[in-house]
């Protein structure tokens, strides 16, 4: 074929392409508009609402009645079942046939009884296969479920908006369809070689030669004669076909769907989210082999196998075949801060256990694409539930400094490390375009170390997951100069080669703090509240039940019960419920769930003091901790070598102040450090200082502060005899806008380091601001305690329900309430309760026991009355001789193993035996007994567990 050279113009050859595939542009003759054929209407279509999310069986008993296509239904948050019948035509035979469906909310196609297909114009899926390539035209009935809400939610003018709850939603498009699948692989082709050339720029030759061919197939390419399409798709195939060498850098490319578990929708909703995705996922795996899906949540699993097992029992079958990868190892894909150490714990040995119950093997990965930040205990943790690799993604957010590694050694606390992994493309929903890939090789901060990358594709968040056309745009891609080369694989194949060249990594120590979504640490106080209470009263069952069954051999551990509450609990701290960034009907449904584990408290409560005990097997865990005893009187510390005020000079402790609070965008995440310019002290008085409590046992005072007209603060402040903190019960009647409460303790302690409790352990973090590192932590996270101390003396502010705190040279606060309004307009407003307490002490903290001082604020005794007739001659089971450790939980074992037993008084056990996290024994770490007890070793913030049987 002979035609005139063109100019090198780049400009006219690259629009000439991107408009020869336009969606919007010249569709009457180029290429795009040539990609569906003929088209048909349906023979009918019925639809029935329903205000409640119900069963398919239960769904077609309904009423009925005729649609049109465009007629509205809704509000939000309700479903829309349709009826729909069809039937191909006779002139079709032997073509592509589709049902080509657009609606506004997400919708799932059921057929036969099964559900077999997702269809989310936001996800771009909006057609569903009926046949391919068939022989003979037919009839079909299917059913759509239309459940109203957008893959993102029903926002009201913007994504994270508070949900328009009188929203209507409507079908526009539902017809049949065929659809002619050569017109999309010649698009497809342009649009890789259009992407080349944008990505590659004007200096690579590679990008020229890409352009020259695009335009050489516009030249080739006749829209309307698929006869001319082969000699264009041939000049493509030519083109991605020349290789690259052989350093050139690898992308593991795996489909990915990440679902959150609850954020602009409830936890309902994501149920269907997860059938919508993981059905269309298999259907893709039917069609592409060589597919590899990962996908995380134990919760998530167990849903789909309760509400769609038939789909269950597929995603097994594919993971048998390795096709279906499940990842990550925990309940849900948690808050890397908030939850406490125990809580992390369960996290682990509930989604392990999950997973290999039901698909034959424990997680390898821990996965955790998107979440606010990571505790410095993570690889401890992580090592000690049988994981030795970690993916994330979440610190390409970071709003001041770049973090500088992506595939690194992490150590944690204790020096436990794990291999970890961030994908450099900044992304867990990849489309498997150029720009991915392009951007995976560009964005990697170890380029010499590490030659091998992650690169997630498909929809996620809202869920959707991977389409055909992402595979498609890959497999054209595989080794094509240019370009790094790419590979669908596994997370083990690609740590594997991580692993096998891993001598030149770095390592970073400590945690992985995010510069961003601050706010997390104090947004929704009724979760954080809730959650603490929660984690308290579950340990405190689970103590009170093991010391049942040493005091009564025919007493029933409630394993059940208890595994019920637990996954309730580590369900609510899924990383958009806890750090309080969801909607509020997820604020609803998590109090909902606390509330029913007090109340399951109380049953199990009774139950323990009534039942009778049996024999069982105990497990133990520690850390490392400190405890002594010193005295305190009033604010100030006296010994016979130190008198020494506790607040600073001419200052006021327990200063409320107020702040503007309004983030550039992220309202329930972010708190932006321009917001300490506003600080505006809380001081009128409403109720001035009385005496509630004149002495003796105790003392304490109220009075009420005025924070606006809105908005007031009650406080009693207590000194306890024999305590050594001031105690502060507040209750806040809040119903502020955008403002940040805080109470400050300006403290005579210096020091360039706080120290902040965080799972079994604590940290230190600066309390300067010399380096962007230093200002990017102005609001901080921790949990029942921070303390501020130099040589010889400090100050500990500790708390009942608390996360946020800020340590700035010498004051200390302790942040309490915000008030954003999206995605919950009314989020914190109301009647909060919560206490803390200030600890001046002589010596470290340890020295003063500040650890155990906050266990007690936040573990108070508990009355349990005992049967008629119980024993009640006083008994301890366990005391811990070294002050620097914590006996953390006491609990029966999921499972209990085999073994042989021997009398020990005052227990009967045989010799201990220790266990990894997930409750399985480690022989190679012996827990020997001796007439004085069990004798064991540690190393700084080591966790141990052990293994107890009795007889």
């Amino acid at each position: 074929m002979y035609h005139q050279p063109v100019l090198k113009n780049r400009r006219t050859l690259l629009e000439r392409a991107e408009k020869f595939i336009s969606e919007i542009y010249f569709t009457d003759c180029n290429l795009r508009g040539r990609l569906y054929g003929d088209a048909c209407p349906l023979e009918s279509i019925s639809s029935s609402l329903s205000q409640q999310r119900i069963p398919f069986l239960e769904a077609v008993k309904q009423n009925f009645e005729p649609y049109q296509v465009g007629d509205t239904f809704g509000p939000t948050w309700w479903t829309c079942w349709f009826k729909v019948s069809l039937r191909i035509p006779d002139s079709w035979r032997g073509k592509q046939v589709h049902l080509s469906w657009e609606s506004d909310g997400e919708a799932m196609v059921w057929r036969d009884e099964q559900p077999v297909q997702g269809l989310t114009k936001e996800g771009e899926k909006t057609s569903y296969v009926l046949t391919d390539l068939s022989s003979v035209s037919f009839s079909i009935s299917l059913y759509v479920e239309l459940a109203c809400n957008s893959l993102f939610g029903a926002g009201k003018g913007s994504m994270i908006a508070a949900p328009d709850p009188d929203r209507k939603y409507s079908v526009q498009k539902a017809e049949l369809v065929v659809f002619k699948s050569d017109v999309r692989e010649l698009l497809t082709d342009l649009e890789m070689l259009v992407d080349m050339v944008k990505l590659l720029g004007e200096g690579e030759q590679r990008g020229y030669q890409a352009l020259f061919t695009a335009n050489e197939m516009v030249n080739l390419c006749e829209p309307t004669n698929p006869s001319s399409f082969p000699a264009a798709r041939s000049l493509a195939q030519k083109f991605f076909s020349q290789r690259n060498g052989e350093s050139q850098h690898t992308v593991h490319a795996m489909g990915h769907c990440h679902i959150d578990s609850a954020w602009l929708w409830p936890y309902e909703e994501t149920i269907r989210k997860c059938a919508r995705s993981w059905v269309t996922v298999i259907r893709l795996m039917e069609k592409n082999p060589h597919m590899v899906f990962t996908c995380s949540q134990a919760q998530q699993f167990d849903w789909v196998k309760s509400w769609y097992p038939g789909l269950f029992s597929q995603i097994q079958h594919f993971v048998q075949k390795g096709q279906f990868i499940p990842v990550g190892g925990t309940w849900v894909e948690m808050d890397g801060n908030l939850p406490s150490g125990e809580s992390m714990v369960r996290q682990f040995l509930e989604g392990q256990r999950f997973f290999k119950k039901e698909f034959g093997n424990y997680c390898k990965e821990f996965w955790l694409p998107d979440t606010f930040g990571y505790s410095a205990q993570l690889p401890q943790l992580m090592q000690g539930s049988g994981i030795t690799r970690f993916l994330t993604q979440k610190l390409s957010w970071n709003l001041v400094n770049t973090f500088p590694h992506n595939t690194f050694f992490w150590e944690g606390l204790d020096g436990s490390q794990v291999l970890t992994h961030f994908p450099p493309g900044n992304s867990y929903e990849m489309k498997g375009k150029v720009e991915d890939l392009v951007n995976t090789v560009k964005n990697n901060k170890d380029k010499g170390r590490a030659n091998h990358s992650a690169a997630l594709f498909g929809f996620g968040d809202g869920g959707g997951g991977p389409t055909q056309l992402m595979l498609d745009r890959l497999d054209r891609v595989q080794d094509t100069d240019g370009l790094p080369r790419v590979q669908m694989s596994s997370p083990d194949r690609l740590f594997s080669e991580l692993e096998a060249d891993s001598s030149l990594l770095c390592t970073w120590t400590g945690e992985l703090f995010l510069e961003l979504h601050n706010g997390t640490y104090t947004t929704q106080a009724q979760i954080k509240l809730g959650n603490r209470q929660c984690e308290t009263l579950l340990h405190d069952v689970e103590v009170a039940s093991s010391l049942a069954l040493c005091l009564d051999k025919t007493f029933q551990y409630p394993s059940e019960p208890l595994q019920i509450l637990w996954r309730q609990l580590l369900l609510n701290q899924f990383h958009d419920v806890i750090p309080g960034t969801c909607i509020e009907m997820v604020v609803e449904d998590a109090l909902r769930y606390y509330q029913g584990i007090y109340q399951h408290y109380d049953i199990i409560k009774v139950y323990i003091s009534t039942m009778i005990l049996s024999r069982y097997t105990s497990a133990l865990r520690y850390y490392q901790g400190i405890h002594q005893h010193y005295d305190i009187i009033k604010v100030y510390i006296s010994t016979t070598i130190l008198s020494r005020e506790a607040i600073s000079h001419g200052c006021s402790g327990n200063q409320f102040v107020l702040f503007d609070d309004v983030p550039l965008y992220w309202d329930a995440w972010d708190v932006m450090d321009y917001h300490l310019q506003t600080r505006k002290p809380v001081v009128e008085v409403v109720s001035p200082v009385q005496i509630a409590s004149p002495g003796g046992l105790r003392g304490s005072v109220t009075f009420t502060l005025r924070i606006s007209d809105k908005s007031t603060i009650t406080q009693e402040i207590i000194l306890d005899a024999m305590c050594p903190y001031v105690k502060f019960n507040t209750q806040v009647e809040w119903f502020e806008s955008h403002k940040f409460l805080k109470v400050e303790f300006p403290v005579r302690v210096r020091s360039p380091n706080a120290t902040y409790e965080i799972q079994f352990g604590h940290l230190q973090r600066p309390t300067h601001r010399n380096t962007s590192w230093d200002w990017a932590r102005f609001e901080v996270w921790g949990h029942k305690w921070a303390d501020l101390s130099e040589h010889g003396f400090g100050v500990s502010l500790l708390n009942d329900s608390k996360y946020g705190y800020s340590v700035h040279q010498n004051t200390m606060t302790l942040s309490l309430l915000r008030a954003p309004k999206s995605p919950d307009a009314n989020a914190d407003m109301g009647s909060h309760q919560f206490t803390y307490a200030v600890m001046p002490h002589t010596g470290t903290f340890q020295e003063a026991s500040v650890i155990q001082w906050a266990y007690n604020l936040n573990s108070p005794l508990r009355l349990i009355d005992h049967a008629p007739g119980s024993h009640t001659v006083a008994w301890s089971a366990f005391s811990v001789s070294a002050a620097a450790v914590i006996l953390e939980t006491v609990k029966q074992v999921v499972s209990t193993p085999c073994c042989c037993f021997q009398p020990l008084n005052p227990l009967l056990i045989r010799p201990l035996l220790s266990c990894d996290l997930l409750e399985r024994v480690d022989s190679s770490r012996p827990a020997p007994i001796t007439a004085s007890g069990i004798s064991i070793s540690f190393s700084p913030f080591q966790i141990v567990s052990l293994l107890l049987y009795l007889k």
